[in-house]
């Protein structure tokens, strides 16, 4: 993974261009380079060495004069070359230059083709085309300056004193100069009606477990996020179980405020299950706050939920790279497939659940999705997500609502995914993970962590504060002073009302207390951790 910076239509110089993208340098710390094309574009690279890690330094040149900076990874790299690319000369082993070489085999008509995560700018003379994976997993901006010149980044900060108008480049979007934005991305299941297909336990079981194989791909030690909930603890099952014979140790990692922690005690419990290599980190409320305003400059928002779920995030993954590792999988995406969200149990009809969970897909690139990539990518460490490979989505959005609807369950949240892994014969995970209610990241790790923010927040913001709110910030005003002090912090790295515009609140539907924590729900029981540290012992 890495950061990358485009510049079309000006001419910039190297130390100006290097400047910049260096604001991304914790996006990629291992090496960087810069390209200046006879035209005058401008092409920069912040790299995060993962595959190929002797050759495949950016930009990449391809058969002659087109040149291309990625930033993701294409897990399909090797069957392209092997296939609709064999004739070509490859200048690295890695898996970024298939991109630039599909663009010279088939112009702009090749999207579909890659299976991976991807934000990427290929130029090619006076010609260029930008892309941004199906899902936007990976993070892309956009924007143009007084001049005309159309900039592009992984991160806003790059952008946004350079710029005179930005925005958040759609997913599953191209760009050319002559057609604009392109929607490449277009499977069935983006139509509620089309959730037909029968349920098929075992296709979905398959099909998350090939996801992961995918995503072991690495010349680097590669780790798990364990949290110990449905979704991280599978991908870690899934990948040991993968691991096994080739003899590396599977390392796992969690994080909490201390060891009566939800996440904690659960995620212990997987990774004795698993025989992983596990490493646990705690950190305080008061650290939390502390870095709080670094945090957000980061992270490029203002969302309630975004921030307190990458808090501990950013602990953990400042304490997986001192530890050496730099991939880990991540359980992303799957309750946003599935439902899993406690408020889902409240969807009217089945109908209204599906649109919900595509609802919450698509917008994935401004949440979860934002989340995970930059607070890991705050250390340079990379996050993958087995749950949003295309074709486990194919298979998972297209069956049939009725089959996920909780209610038809007695109210098991997430019931087919879980039931597509019970296999007494060869269990995946222990029946009290596989079954365990679901708890949102930031309850998880501790529930006086919101709390205590909540609390401080609110000091920090005064009533006459909140009576102004609307007037100093008209879009996407402020609905409570958690919400407030975050979107102050937010003002005074990104002052522009273009930035406050990429930005999308998590608010959950169907249920009376819209705080976005999983505990506002009512379904919601309250983990009892002493008794949980108590039956822990006994294993």
């Amino acid at each position: 993974m890495c950061g990358i910076l485009a510049v079309i239509g000006k001419r910039l110089s190297e130390e100006k261009i290097g400047g910049l993208s260096k604001r991304m340098s914790h996006r990629g710390p291992d090496e960087s380079d810069v390209h200046v094309t006879e035209e005058g574009y401008v092409l920069s690279h912040e790299r995060l060495s993962i595959v190929d890690l002797e050759t495949g330094k950016q930009p990449i040149q391809g058969t002659s004069t087109a040149w291309m900076i990625h930033n993701g990874e294409i897990y399909n790299h090797q069957a392209l070359r092997n296939n609709e690319l064999k004739h070509h000369t490859f200048r690295t082993t890695g898996d970024s230059e298939v991109i630039v070489h599909l663009y010279e085999e088939f112009g702009v008509d090749f999207l579909n083709k890659l299976d991976g995560v991807f934000s990427f700018v290929v130029v090619d003379g006076k010609d260029f085309i930008v892309a941004r994976d199906p899902i936007g997993v990976k993070p892309l901006y956009y924007g143009t300056d007084d001049e005309g010149s159309i900039w592009f980044a992984s991160e806003m900060k790059t952008l946004v004193d350079q710029c005179s108008s930005f925005a958040a480049f759609p997913p599953g979007h191209y760009y050319t100069p002559e057609t604009g934005f392109v929607e490449y991305y277009t499977p069935d299941w983006f139509d509620y009606k089309k959730a037909t297909k029968e349920l098929d336990l075992s296709k979905i079981r398959e099909s998350l477990i090939e996801a992961t194989r995918k995503r072991l791909m690495a010349d680097v030690p590669l780790g798990v996020l364990l949290s110990g909930g449905l979704d991280s603890s599978l991908t870690s099952s899934i990948a040991a179980r993968l691991m096994k014979d080739s003899g590396q140790k599977l390392h796992s990692f969690s994080i909490g405020l201390d060891e009566t922690a939800p996440d904690l005690v659960a995620a212990r419990k997987v990774a004795k299950f698993l025989g992983t290599e596990h490493s646990e980190f705690h950190f305080t409320v008061e650290e939390g706050i502390d870095i709080l305003k670094k945090l957000v400059w980061h992270l490029e928002t203002y969302d309630v939920t975004s921030i307190r779920a990458s808090t501990p995030m950013y602990f953990l993954s400042k304490g997986i790279k001192e530890k050496g590792v730099k991939v880990v999988l991540s359980g992303e995406g799957a309750d946003e497939i599935f439902g899993g969200y406690l408020y889902f149990k409240n969807a009217p009809t089945a109908d209204d659940f599906q649109k919900e969970t595509i609802r919450r897909v698509q917008r994935l690139a401004t949440a979860d999705c934002l989340r995970a990539d930059k607070s890991t990518m705050a250390h340079g460490l990379e996050a993958r997500v087995p749950f949003l490979d295309k074709a486990f989505l194919k298979t998972a959005m297209e069956t049939e609502a009725v089959h996920k609807l909780p209610k038809t369950y007695d109210g098991v949240e997430k019931y087919i995914l879980r039931k597509a892994f019970d296999t007494p014969e060869q269990p995946f995970l222990p029946d009290e993970v596989l079954w365990r209610q679901k708890e949102q990241f930031s309850d998880g790790v501790g529930y006086s962590w919101i709390d205590e923010l909540i609390a401080y927040a609110s000091a920090k913001v005064s009533d006459e504060q909140m009576a102004k709110a609307s007037e100093k910030y008209p879009y996407n005003t402020p609905a409570t002073k958690e919400a407030y002090f975050y979107r102050e912090i937010f003002h005074s790295h990104f002052p522009q009302e273009n930035a406050a515009k990429t930005v999308k609140r998590w608010i959950p539907k169907w249920q009376e207390d819209l705080d976005p924590s999983g505990r506002a729900n009512t379904s919601h029981v309250a983990t009892n951790a002493k008794k949980q540290l108590e039956e822990l012992a006994q294993i």
